[in-house]
């Protein structure tokens, strides 16, 4: 997207190939859909009464439209993650780790380990981009290349999503409205699909359906998360996702899981639980603080995730049965 040429090319033709402009010229105020003239000849050409209404400058309003536009632009970059790679540090006694992590688009990988052995610290190190600089001294590479900010600003700052069991919103809006926010601020073009695509799914995923005009404040905790994992998978461009132990977060765990998936995100998750760690392509053991093997889930082990299942569902009906206020009698 050349800045210069956009400069000098009338605004009527800018909206009509990119309606993504129509928001920032109208709040300027600016009428581009019938307008002939170039961004600089129409600031060029605006009395002092223009500048007033917008409390702004002809310079100023030059860097903003500068700064948009290269916004757009990396919001259309084709930037890809092909490889994600944790590679060893050291445990908590300062011995090597015995092995390097290999993640690809497309999978799952879970972390497992007793409390307190280092799952979330391997999440954190992924989050900062270690260089070892951190405890375990790990380094993250993506694309074979060492990770840092200037890796994350190719992607627009928009690296990696994080979902947890805490999670609360602050904000004063409803869902529908904070969706179009988010959708807005990462400049889609179809905001709107978007935003209902969101509600479809969040809904599938939450135990207890909500509707658009729900204050987000007024969500239960599993509304949240089930919102955020849709939210992450069809507005959120981060192609990395980190999950810390969502066993317990009331949403279809594997639905949230194929989702996130399908959208070909590199997905990596703290948990305990045996069937989401059954779900996965593979599994890192945490051992003392340091990653000890990695483990392939295996067909055996695919088909002991299947009666694992039908425990669940009977665990789940037995869960309903008593939440709905049902009681069980004498036969």
């Amino acid at each position: 997207m050349e800045t210069e040429i956009l400069l000098h090319k009338p605004l009527k033709e800018i909206v009509n190939e990119n309606p993504l402009f129509s928001d920032f010229f109208s709040s300027f105020q600016i009428k581009a859909e019938n307008e002939h003239k170039s961004f600089t000849e129409y600031i060029s050409t605006q009395p002092d009464s223009f500048w007033d209404e917008n409390a702004s400058s002809k310079e100023e309003i030059a860097n903003l439209f500068v700064d948009y536009i290269s916004g757009i632009a990396a919001s259309e970059q084709k930037t890809t993650i092909e490889t994600l790679d944790i590679l060893r540090g050291i445990d908590k006694s300062k011995n090597p780790e015995n092995c390097n992590l290999h993640l690809n688009p497309g999978e799952i990988t879970c972390i497992v380990g007793p409390t307190g052995s280092g799952k979330s610290r391997l999440l954190a190190d992924i989050e900062w981009l270690a260089n070892g600089d951190t405890p375990t001294k790990r380094k993250v590479l993506i694309n074979g290349q060492p990770a840092d900010e200037d890796t994350s600003a190719l992607f627009g700052g928009k690296l990696i999503a994080q979902i947890t069991q805490n999670m609360n919103f602050v904000l004063d809006m409803d869902v529908e409205s904070f969706l179009m926010l988010h959708a807005q601020s990462r400049l889609l073009m179809n905001a709107e699909d978007a935003v209902k695509e969101v509600m479809k799914l969040a809904n599938e995923l939450s135990g207890e359906p909500f509707d658009p005009t729900t204050p987000v404040t007024f969500l239960s905790g599993g509304q949240s998360r089930a919102l955020m994992i849709a939210d992450v998978a069809c507005i959120g461009q981060a192609p990395i996702v980190l999950i810390d132990e969502i066993e317990n977060a009331g949403v279809n765990k594997k639905k949230a899981l194929d989702l996130l998936v399908s959208k070909d995100k590199i997905v990596l998750m703290a948990t305990h639980d045996p069937l989401l760690i059954l779900l996965a392509d593979k599994r890192v053991v945490i051992k003392n603080g340091g990653m000890d093997k990695i483990i392939t889930t295996n067909t055996h082990e695919k088909g002991y995730y299947a009666e694992l299942e039908k425990m669940d569902k009977a665990m789940q009906e037995a869960k309903d049965f008593f939440r709905y206020g049902n009681e069980l009698k004498e036969s």
